[in-house]
């Protein structure tokens, strides 16, 4: 259990945030090679952020992602980066993504997992393909 916590030289932590982010007009664009994509994109970004990826589920029409994050990184920073980083990336590898005025919404859900166990949280992320 104690791999789960960031140690640095003066702080423990354990920060976990569920992210739910859905496409602009709830476009079910998030299919096929977009969808990959996205993964490989979050990914990528969350690794430079200093996040890690517990949980991702892409759906057609919305995102759920888990990540554990540093303390100096707000829940609003790191959607704002993730969202302008893969739309930006998306949006000029699929041109006809750009028939939609913006990719994502400017709304997102951010919750911390204090209130369910990770387990309770991870599985209903990856229940929701099924």
């Amino acid at each position: 259990m104690q791999d789960k916590y960031r140690r640095k030289i003066t702080s423990v932590t354990l920060i976990r945030y569920h992210f739910v982010w859905i496409p602009a007009r709830r476009k079910k664009v998030l299919v096929g090679g977009v969808a990959e994509r996205l993964k490989q994109l979050l990914t990528d970004k969350c690794i430079e952020l200093d996040c890690s990826i517990v949980a991702m589920e892409i759906m057609p029409d919305h995102v759920h992602l888990l990540v554990d994050a540093p303390p100096n990184l707000a829940p609003d920073q790191i959607m704002f980066r993730l969202k302008g980083f893969t739309s930006f990336q998306l949006r000029s590898e699929y041109p006809y993504l750009k028939k939609i005025p913006s990719l994502w919404t400017r709304s997102y859900f951010c919750g911390t997992i204090g209130n369910a166990s990770e387990e309770t949280v991870k599985k209903y992320i990856e229940n929701q393909n099924t």
